[in-house]
């Protein structure tokens, strides 16, 4: 909504979201200090099991208090959720039943039925529930997506070095669910088979795996992921009708072949070649104004509960996939049997 005629701020515009933030740790840190900092949203609290953690991410953020999970639903109109992943389900249900929007990191859920039941309670209630698939709102996710809208084959690697953070889950749902989620922007069609390699190196789940994603139009997607590789990579290769197109994420530069964008290419043909960069982006910043803007103004979610569950389709059929190749090599006397 805008200004009234006078040129006075409408109520819409002065009012401002409170929100809590469950969970303390890396994420949850830069979430409650994004919600101090807008114009749109007010911190009213932190919880997390340590105490001593929610009081002092709270200070950092402005003084916001260290509560308990009861006061801070009490306090809040809407809550950001960056607990572990086992624990994303019963706290947004929980949210979502007393009446709060919830912002919940990435997966949704641990399981497809749990997503569903929340994409069910979120509907049931009118209320807001954004996942936080935070590439959605960087500047290569929109370069790439407005450029190639029908891909014959893709090709993503990230990689990390690694880092104790984010172990509670496999580096299927800490890292390559990123990628998997660009791609599924990208491709619009069933996913119809997945081959699929992984192994636990360094912790109780996968820490590299890769998989070929197979879609029902014929696309296919060759998708890499480790988080215990000697330097940090994220890349994708995209060859579809519009082109060839090739993006480096951590140097944010993109390289396109096409007949449409770019200068021409002599000797090509009437082919043209496009070279893009941007700057670093606040993608968090962004996905906290178009939740506060989804809560706010009734703007549509920009990831909602559909958009999360079919990423995390995507990711446990990888991990699945993981678990059949290794049964198989394990039949054939490849590896050695799983410890049970």
């Amino acid at each position: 909504m805008g200004r009234g005629r006078t040129g006075q701020t409408t109520a819409a515009e002065t009012r401002r979201l409170k929100i809590g933030v469950i969970g303390a740790g890396h994420f949850g840190r830069f979430h409650a200090l994004k919600v101090a900092s807008s114009a749109r949203t007010t911190l009213v609290g932190v919880h997390d099991p340590d105490d001593a953690r929610a009081a002092a991410v709270g200070r950092e953020a402005g003084g916001a208090a260290a509560l308990s999970l009861d006061d801070l639903t009490a306090r809040a109109d809407a809550l950001v959720i960056a607990a572990p992943a086992e624990a994303h389900f019963l706290l947004a249900e929980r949210a979502l039943r007393a009446g709060r929007h919830v912002l919940v990191e990435k997966p949704i859920a641990a399981t497809l039925a749990e997503a569903d039941r929340l994409a069910a309670l979120a509907t049931e209630t009118g209320l807001v529930l954004q996942v936080g698939h935070l590439l959605r709102f960087s500047a290569e996710h929109a370069a790439i997506t407005e450029r190639i809208q029908r891909p014959l084959y893709i090709e993503a690697t990230r990689i990390a070095p690694f880092k104790p953070r984010g172990t509670d889950v496999s580096v299927i749902l800490d890292l390559m669910i990123h990628d998997l989620d660009l791609v599924l922007a990208i491709v619009d069609s069933p996913i119809e088979s997945v081959d699929a390699l992984g192994a636990a190196v360094s912790s109780a789940h996968e820490d590299i795996a890769n998989a070929r994603v197979r879609f029902a139009n014929g696309c296919v997607a060759a998708i890499t992921a480790s988080r215990i590789s000697l330097k940090t990579e994220r890349r994708m290769r995209l060859f579809s009708e519009e082109g060839y197109l090739s993006a480096d994420f951590v140097a944010r530069e993109l390289t396109m072949i096409g007949r449409e964008r770019g200068l021409p290419l002599p000797g090509t043909g009437g082919f043209r070649r496009e070279a893009v960069s941007w700057q670093e982006h606040d993608t968090l910043a962004a996905e906290h104004a178009a939740f506060a803007a989804s809560c706010l103004d009734g703007a549509p979610v920009a990831v909602d509960a559909q958009a999360g569950r079919r990423a995390l389709a995507a990711a446990l059929a990888v991990t699945d996939g993981v678990a059949e190749s290794r049964r198989r090599m394990e039949l054939s006397g490849l590896i050695g049997t799983t410890p049970s």
